[in-house]
């Protein structure tokens, strides 16, 4: 039976490495950290980097992972902090589970579960080196971690506690694992060196696709479309002649100034859950149209597409330099910034 050629994107240029940015500068106290129309400020930000933020597929909780070793969850509407817990060290990524438990991946090799309501935390294994990327798959029930061991590996929850019990299997993977995405049974890798493997959960054995990424430069994040150097392409799974020709690539977060050309790092994506659309966050400062006052390090629509939360928060692009507070912002989304423009109807013939 034939697979629908569902497809996924790339942003390029490779995040940062905790060995290389462990240490980072105290934020200039600017009053434009409120933006005029980015959005309402969450209160209680992480006090460092934020690596990740992801809105629950269930209500308007927000789950945070920082650089600041620790895990957030916020209520959006209540505009509080609801829950924090501590890492040994900086974490780079989390996901939820459901609405009463999550999971996070830290530079201290753990994988953890969190249990919001207790407190309780249960760790569910460890890598070789810094976890990178964890996602949550509802279809086949397992947490999959990515890290720069150059491994992928694929726990059972109910095992947390219990690493034998826990740990399904170990992947080696071609390089360290930038990034991670999940839709159904697929599972898309990307790693160092511009490789991609594309997993089916139901046989890893191996992958069933190896790709290079068309992108130029080192892949930065990953993205599966929702349904099944500043440059995004979009991909298909289906390797056939006429899915291929459908793929494509675009320049964006760039700006030209006195002739010459600045392109900004593309660090975050993410679906729009009803119409399909995607919104980016560069180094620029930018979402689609709005400025924010720092690189965007991540981006979340909620369950309906209503809101999108935008993690403003220095990507240490540029090394060591005094910049603007992390903060988190969650702004109203109007229909028509994200519902797809009608095709223009052909002419009549002449």
């Amino acid at each position: 039976m034939s697979r629908p050629s569902l497809p996924f994107r790339f942003s390029s240029v490779p995040p940062p490495d905790p060995q290389t940015a462990s240490s980072r500068l105290a934020p200039v106290d600017m009053s434009t950290a409120t933006m005029l129309s980015g959005g309402r400020e969450l209160s209680q930000p992480p006090s460092d980097g934020i690596s990740n933020l992801r809105f629950s597929s269930h209500s308007d909780l927000l789950l945070v992972s920082s650089w600041d070793r620790t895990i957030r969850l916020y209520d959006v509407g209540e505009n509080t902090l609801k829950a924090e817990f501590v890492h040994a060290g900086p974490v780079l990524d989390c996901c939820f589970h459901d609405d009463s438990s999550g999971f996070s991946a830290g530079a201290d090799h753990s994988v953890r579960r969190h249990i919001f309501g207790s407190g309780k935390e249960d760790i569910l294994g460890h890598h070789d080196a810094p976890v990178r990327c964890v996602e949550y798959s509802y279809a086949a029930g397992q947490v999959i971690t990515g890290s720069w061991d150059k491994t992928l590996k694929c726990w059972d929850p109910r095992g947390a506690n219990s690493s034998d019990r826990a740990l399904i299997g170990t992947y080696v993977q071609p390089e360290r694992v930038y990034s991670l995405s999940l839709v159904g049974y697929r599972l898309v890798v990307a790693t160092a060196g511009r490789h991609v493997n594309v997993y089916d959960l139901r046989n890893m054995s191996q992958p069933e696709q190896r790709r290079e990424s068309s992108l130029k430069y080192q892949t930065r994040c990953v993205r599966c479309y929702p349904n099944g150097t500043g440059r995004v392409a979009m991909e298909f799974f289906d390797l056939s002649e006429a899915a291929q020709a459908k793929k494509y690539a675009f320049k964006c977060h760039r700006k030209s100034e006195a002739g010459r050309d600045t392109v900004y790092p593309v660090n975050a994506m993410a679906f729009h859950p009803i119409y399909g659309t995607f919104a980016t966050g560069g180094c620029d400062g930018y979402v689609n149209y709005s400025k924010y006052p720092t690189s965007i390090a991540a981006l979340s629509f909620n369950r309906d597409g209503r809101l999108l939360a935008v993690a403003s928060s220095y990507t240490f692009e540029e090394g060591e330099i005094p910049h603007e507070p992390d903060a988190i912002f969650v702004r109203n989304v109007n229909e028509v910034e994200v519902k797809p423009k009608p095709k223009a109807l052909p002419g009549p013939p002449p």
